[in-house]
């Protein structure tokens, strides 16, 4: 069975995501959606806030799970028997920094393979990063973010 693993913070999860989601989906046998937790890094948004919206998102994907988890990516990987892990690629700069990583999994998860995919051009400048920002100063992300969460947004901040 190919398992893949999409890590990140998705605080908030974004159209890009579900794009990258989308597209992955006949690659693989299931794609595991995880949030990874870091004390070290402060959220907008809870964790369990969104694992619901992720689960509402993907709710109708049937190779889809939603999870989290703490330590290593690479770790929780080996845990779940994923070979490989699922990335995206907005520029040039996250294909630098991406590829480090890949690497160091590869071995420290013991052959585990990342899977990049580019973004869509018109995916190619959202990041939870940039979203948040607007977020926080009160303007408008519904563009940015899938309708079933847009509108709860700013009772969760």
């Amino acid at each position: 069975m190919k398992i893949a693993v999409f890590p990140g913070s998705f605080d908030p999860v974004t159209v890009g995501h579900i794009d990258l989601i989308k597209r992955a989906l006949p690659m693989f046998d299931k794609i595991i959606i995880a949030i990874g937790v870091n004390s070290q890094k402060k959220s907008l948004y809870t964790l369990e806030r969104r694992l619901i919206w992720l689960r509402r998102v993907f709710e109708n994907f049937k190779n889809v799970e939603i999870d989290s988890f703490e330590g290593l990516t690479a770790s929780y990987c080996k845990k779940r028997e994923a070979g490989y892990l699922l990335r995206g690629l907005r520029n040039g700069s996250d294909f630098d920094y991406e590829k480090t990583i890949s690497q160091l999994n590869y071995i420290i998860g013991g052959e585990i393979d990342t899977v990049f995919l580019i973004s869509q051009p018109q995916y190619s400048f959202i990041s939870s990063t940039i979203v948040r920002e607007i977020i926080r100063g009160k303007g408008d992300v519904s563009r940015f973010v899938p309708p079933s969460i847009f509108e709860e947004l700013s009772d969760f901040n």
